[in-house]
């Protein structure tokens, strides 16, 4: 996995947390039946409280090909925030600090800094980059970097560079020191914790 990107689910923002799992059956009716996928396309959904829900099965622990970046699924991980953001939208802090520690540890399996750019090749013409293209990313990028599309929305998206910045501290990056030490023992045993 080389890369993460940010999603939201363009859902209503005004949730209890309790009902998350219903919203997350309706997700995964409207993309496997709608859609026609066979299952949903993120790798990994956080709410506004801050937990992590696994969505496509397997992609806690295993790299899962998710269905969520036309032409750049392949290596990298999906992460959507579950609500919409749209310019002058709140982004929670416990979500951001959730896909913050999601995204550190990910990263981390391939020894990828989350403020360094990586290399992904386009596999799909309706990407942003014809297939076979070599394109360089953000390690946490945005949804619309890679698709013509407002996702992850506005707020969501000005909030990536604090959101890269505090996964590369997760993962004991320092600005001047990319050499990184070890996961905190949370970061570690996160994927124990994904519902």
């Amino acid at each position: 996995m080389a890369a993460v990107f940010i999603h939201h689910t363009d859902t209503p923002n005004g949730y209890d947390c309790a009902d998350v799992p219903r919203t997350l059956r309706n997700l995964y009716t409207g993309q496997t039946r709608d859609r026609r996928w066979g299952d949903l396309g993120y790798n990994f959904l956080v709410d506004k409280c801050g937990t992590i829900y696994e969505g496509r099965a397997g992609g806690a622990d295993r790299p899962v090909i998710g269905s969520h970046t036309i032409g750049f699924n392949q290596g990298t991980v999906g992460i959507a925030a579950i609500g919409t953001f749209g310019r002058g939208t709140p982004v929670p802090a416990a979500m951001e600090h959730a896909i913050a520690a999601l995204a550190a540890w990910k990263l981390s399996l391939r020894g990828i800094d989350p403020t360094s750019k990586v290399r992904l090749t386009s596999t799909n013409d309706k990407s942003r980059y014809t297939k076979g293209t070599s394109a360089e990313f953000d390690a946490i990028s945005g949804h619309r970097d890679g698709y013509a599309t407002d996702c992850p929305g506005e707020a969501l998206f000005a909030r990536l560079p604090a959101i890269r910045t505090m996964a590369a501290g997760l993962q004991g990056r320092s600005p001047r020191a990319s050499s990184g030490a070890g996961l905190p023992l949370g970061l570690q045993s996160l994927h124990r914790g994904v519902k």
